[in-house]
This record gives structure tokens, C-alpha cells and sequence, in this order.
């Protein structure tokens, strides 16, 4: 099966999903990360350096989880809304057109609106044409970015749950290669609150460690 994962920014599949990237790459499915901002540019402005650590440290967490391919692309990191919406709903077309992905993941619709615009831009090039090939679309939860959406914006409501008791360990490693964005307990971005996360939402359904997903759209086939 072939799964296509969207992000705005480096490391938000990992905080979000990299236990279930490492499941579907441990049962043989080809999963490709399509990182669509540069990651740094506002944030860190004008630092090559940085920049090109970030991306070192991406991929090497792809790795770890087993990911078969991380793309990086160098749109406007915090800026995706000043893109024109067409043009970025072109980029995510083309990706996915290329993996004829089964299975698609992409940041919630949060308080961080490059999440938002990516999300648009998803829905467009997932809509339910004939021969859509994408049979399932989620949404995953980027810690330090979703549990901070006020309410009435997009509330992250979980209808989809994967227990990640087998591969939590390696979402954590994963999350160690981002030493840019490891912050201080009790910032949600280190090792401790992320263990709090998975463990709480392993105890919503019953296992031990577990990741939360809405189900945007689901087709059995």
C-alpha cells in the first residue's frame, strides 16, 4: 500500500504520527513524507545553517521511522498563505499524482495556518473524483501546535485511534534527531510530554500508547 504523508514543517509528522509511520513501514507499506516549507526562514531568518540542519535532522528521523522517501520543499516557512491557492493546491496535486497514494495523512486544520492551508489543498486534490485513488484521509495531531487551537477554530475532535505500543520507542528516537525544536519540560516538544500524549490516548481506547486521527473521509473498497 502506498501512503503519503503531508507536512508543513520538519518534525511535525513525527510529533504527530511517527508511530504510525513506523507501522506502516514495519508491515511493508511504502510511505513517502512531502515536507512542503522550508522549515526555518522565519523563525530562523537568514541562517543557511540552521536551515540546512533541519533538514539534515528530518532526514534523519525518516529514517528511523522507515520512511521510503523524504521529500523537502522550499516554500515559505509561515507564509503559506501568502501563496495563492491554486498553486499550492498544484504542488500537493502533483505528489500525489506521482504516488498514487492509497492513504493520506496531512496536519489538522489547527491554530498554525500553514496547517490550515496545506489542509485546504489536501482536500482539494483528495476530493472523491472518479478514480480517486485515495481510499482514506486523516488528519494528525502536531503536539504544540493542536492542543493550543482555541475551540471554536477547527477543534481536533479524534474519531480514529492506532495503537503505537510497538513503535512508541522509535517516535521517540525519531523525535531525538530534532535537536532545533526539543524544548524544555513542559513545553509539549521533548520526550516526556510526548510519552504523556500517547499514553493518554492509549488509555481513551485501551492500549498503552496510541495516536489520535479524524477520519476526514473513508472509502472500503
Amino acid at each position: 500500500m502506498n501512503v503519503l504523508v503531508f507536512a508543513a514543517h520538519p518534525d511535525d509528522e513525527v510529533l504527530g504520527m511517527g508511530g504510525t509511520i513506523a507501522l506502516h513501514a514495519d508491515r511493508g507499506d511504502t510511505v513517502t513524507v512531502v515536507c512542503l516549507t522550508d522549515g526555518s526562514s522565519t523563525q530562523y531568518a537568514g541562517d543557511d545553517d540552521t536551515r540546512t540542519q533541519k533538514n539534515d535532522e528530518a532526514q534523519a528521523a525518516a529514517r528511523v521511522l522507515g520512511v521510503a522517501e523524504y521529500v523537502h520543499l522550499d516554500l515559505p516557512d509561515m507564509r503559506l498563505d501568502t501563496l495563492a491557492h491554486v498553486d499550492v493546491n498544484a504542488i500537493v496535486e502533483e505528489h500525489l499524482s506521482a504516488r498514487q497514494a492509497e492513504v493520506v495523512y496531512t496536519a489538522h486544520p489547527d491554530v498554525n495556518l500553514d496547517h490550515r492551508t496545506l489542509f485546504d489543498s489536501v482536500a482539494v486534490a483528495t476530493r472523491p473524483t472518479p478514480g480517486q485513488p485515495v481510499s482514506r484521509l486523516f488528519t494528525y495531531a502536531p503536539t504544540s501546535s493542536t492542543e493550543w487551537t482555541p475551540a471554536p477554530t477547527n477543534w481536533f475532535v479524534p474519531n480514529w485511534f492506532v495503537d503505537i505500543s510497538s513503535t512508541f520507542g522509535r517516535k521517540l528516537e525519531a523525535f531525538a534527531c530534532f535537536k532545533t525544536e526539543e524544548r524544555p519540560v513542559p513545553h509539549p516538544r521533548n520526550a516526556r510530554a510526548l510519552e504523556a500524549h500517547a499514553q493518554l490516548h492509549g488509555a481513551t481506547v485501551g492500549c498503552e500508547y496510541a495516536e489520535p486521527f479524524v477520519l476526514v473521509r473513508g472509502l472500503e473498497r
